[in-house]
């Protein structure tokens, strides 16, 4: 895991849980996985550990005894940009939009596969060397988008896009593997104005894959969260 963590160090995960059993399983899980971990019991302990540990991700649970998970991420999001994946037996798609919009990057419902969490974890790092390298080409597959010249490329051919789509899928990929919720993406491409018209959005992500996956209604790049938004797969 050497080559995911800055400068060479084994990656440090928080675990904020209070539940014992999984505190202990996802501990032992990741720490065979080279991973150096830090537990948390609940909310203001998981925060404490967030400034103390300095976590290149945070496994985050919703039902914490002292603090909601919400405000926890909200509170994070204040002062930090680490990487949060909640981990929550909450499966409601409020649950999941209210965790993203207040800054979660992903959202996992347990019970999970420790496969998937790793994996979920490793684009994650992988997210935070490319922003931390400014990394101005960013590939995945046959599909490559020079950030500095705005130039997209498919199989070496350049992709003709609007400038809204541009921008649209410029948001996506530099979020590579996070998902954004439908509000994020609108306000953030369109404007506060635009938060209650999601065809917009919609029109905009059937044009995209048009444009860039051999088969629109099977996508390989840009993934539909459903009820939630989108989420770029880069890998």
């Amino acid at each position: 895991m050497k080559e995911l963590s800055k400068a060479g160090l084994l990656p440090r995960i928080l675990v904020v849980d209070d539940e014992p059993a999984i505190r202990r399983f996802l501990k032992t899980a990741l720490a065979e996985t080279e991973f150096v971990v830090t537990l948390a019991e609940n909310g203001h302990a998981g925060l404490a550990a967030v400034v103390a540990s300095k976590p290149d991700v945070v496994l985050l649970d919703l039902g914490l005894p002292d603090l909601d998970g919400v405000e926890v991420i909200t509170r994070i999001r204040q002062w930090s940009q680490v990487p949060i994946i909640v981990l929550s037996v909450r499966e409601r798609e409020d649950d999941k939009v209210r965790a993203l919009d207040a800054g979660a990057d992903d959202y996992l419902t347990k019970p999970f596969g420790i496969g998937e969490l790793l994996a979920r974890i490793r684009v994650m790092l992988r997210r935070a060397l490319q922003q931390a390298a400014e990394e101005p080409v960013i590939r995945a597959d046959a599909l490559e988008v020079d950030l500095a010249r705005r130039l997209v490329t498919l199989d070496t051919r350049t992709v003709a896009l609007t400038p809204t789509e541009y921008e649209l899928l410029r948001l996506l990929i530099v979020n590579a593997g996070k998902v954004l919720t439908h509000r994020q993406i609108l306000k953030q491409i369109w404007g506060a104005t635009y938060l209650d018209q999601p065809h917009v959005l919609r029109v905009n992500i059937s044009n995209l894959r048009h444009k860039l996956e051999q088969d629109p209604s099977r996508p390989r790049y840009i993934l539909t969260e459903s009820g939630v938004g989108y989420r770029f797969k880069a890998d």
